[in-house]
């Protein structure tokens, strides 16, 4: 069966983060810089979670693009991070033998830029028989032209497109699944954007759960409904 009609798994999975390092994301255009950050490390606490293999690799550090983001480092601390020099992650043995150390076909691709260190591994991997899954809100380009014109270039050549709340959701599939359950909404509610302000209003309003805050907001005053 094709991996077109399949959903991919926390146990087939692995997820490359490529280059979230500072000069790469001076030149980011087409997402906003803080959503694309919080969007990466919330992919990465979640992969975490799920025990997802995942891959760190990065281009030039100290001659050119600087150390990878700490939101990222901090979620895998001591974790080897492939250093390279060419801007396809693929040209570069370290990386492949990451990747390959992984087991895994089925790969969660983001990283900086879309239009080159992100597309140009992905259309080689998709030819040596990986199934790339570009999280693209997790992927920046030097302009919204360019991040389209690579998407449609990834996808041309096999990828699927996809997002980071789906991707993690992917991953949970059934809400009967407890294993998971708990620890995946508490990074939802403080990472998860607008979701996450609605799994907190739900806990608190609805089911009556603690606040998530350290110190909980005590109401003196107002209206009774």
């Amino acid at each position: 069966m094709s991996h077109y009609h399949q959903l991919f798994t926390a146990e087939d999975t692995a997820v490359v983060f490529i280059d979230h390092q500072p000069q790469m994301t001076f030149g980011v255009a087409n997402i906003d810089r803080a959503t694309l950050i919080n969007n990466v490390t919330l992919l990465a606490k979640v992969a975490k979670e799920f025990n997802v293999p995942t891959v760190l690799t990065a281009v030039e550090t100290e001659s050119f693009s600087g150390y990878i983001w700490p939101q990222l480092l901090d979620v895998f601390p001591g974790q080897p991070i492939v250093e390279r020099t060419s801007m396809n992650s693929w040209d570069d043995a370290g990386f492949r033998a990451a990747i390959e150390a992984t087991g895994k076909k089925n790969i969660l691709m983001t990283g900086l830029w879309t239009e080159v260190c992100v597309t140009w591994p992905t259309i080689e991997m998709i030819g040596a028989g990986y199934n790339i899954y570009v999280v693209e809100d997790c992927c920046g380009a030097t302009s919204p032209a360019a991040h389209e014109a690579a998407m449609s270039r990834m996808v041309q050549a096999g990828a699927t497109r996809l997002t980071t709340i789906p991707a993690l959701l992917e991953w949970q599939r059934d809400w009967k699944n407890r294993g998971h359950y708990n620890n995946l909404m508490d990074i939802l509610k403080s990472q998860g954007g607008a979701y996450g302000v609605g799994v907190e209003y739900a806990y608190t309003m609805v089911h009556k759960a603690p606040q998530s805050a350290q110190v909980p907001q005590v109401v003196t005053g107002g209206l009774k409904h």
